[in-house]
């Protein structure tokens, strides 16, 4: 088994180590990851600049470009063979609800899902950052079962793991994507120049974490796994357009 492994945080992020390691055990892992943190960069591609592949001491490959950038460059111009899967991770944070949409690690996976590969985004739900080895466990746990019992067609799956030490957690659930709160507004600061500076707004709480969402497994220490989909059309609303259109 072959997997391609990326992230959002950079070649040098922790979760990347221990993801690489964990999945060493049982595949050939080969990552190629940003040259630096682009967590929030979402699904841009880079297509105003070339991009350059370089090797780490470590062994890993990265890219002067986005997550997406990392997983085409890897597929479609790097490896000489699909790989059976791709992950991405171990996210420094959580990836849940809303935050799916502008996640570079969600990204990441959704550009393999996209070229027809297999593909998880695992991050890591908590603030101390002391267990990147539980969602090292989980992803393994979850690469093992499909190498076992391997999907009819591609899926997207979304993993976030509590930050806790593995014996704690209270195992894993299939969930749906819960939503948030709107993002608090923008912070404005001074530059030393006298200009006006914005920070983006932090995001908001859980507003739709009840029992089955990503947010209420988390909260109760469990893994919440959900599968995703890209197609972002509102099929329930053709019909009413179709109607508005015609007046």
């Amino acid at each position: 088994m072959h997997i391609l492994l990326s992230n959002d945080d950079g070649y040098f992020a922790p979760g990347l180590a221990v993801l690489a390691q964990a999945l060493g055990s049982i595949a050939k892992v080969t990552v190629v990851a940003p040259e630096r943190d682009r967590s929030g960069a979402s699904n841009s591609l880079t297509l105003d600049r070339p991009l350059f592949l370089r090797k780490s001491s470590a062994g890993f490959f990265y890219v002067n470009g986005t997550p997406t950038d990392c997983v085409h460059l890897a597929v479609t111009g790097m490896l000489e063979q699909l790989p059976d899967m791709v992950v991405s991770g171990i996210n420094h944070g959580a990836n849940m609800g809303d935050d799916t949409i502008y996640s570079g690690t969600v990204a990441a996976a959704t550009e393999g899902f996209l070229l027809g590969i297999p593909a998880i985004a695992v991050s890591l739900a908590g603030t101390s950052m002391g267990h990147y080895t539980t969602a090292g466990e989980i992803t393994l746990e979850l690469v093992q079962r499909y190498r076992n019992q391997p999907f009819s067609q591609p899926m997207l799956l979304n993993v976030n793991v509590p930050d806790l030490p593995y014996a704690e957690l209270q195992g894993i659930e299939i969930t749906r994507l819960g939503k948030r709160h709107k993002a608090e507004p923008v912070m404005k600061t001074e530059s030393p120049r006298g200009e006006t500076a914005y920070w983006v707004g932090a995001a908001g709480g859980a507003q739709d974490a009840g029992p089955g969402t990503d947010f209420h497994a988390v909260a109760n220490r469990r893994a919440s796994v959900t599968p995703l989909q890209v197609d972002l059309t509102h099929f329930e609303k053709l019909d009413a357009m179709k109607q508005w259109m015609r007046g």
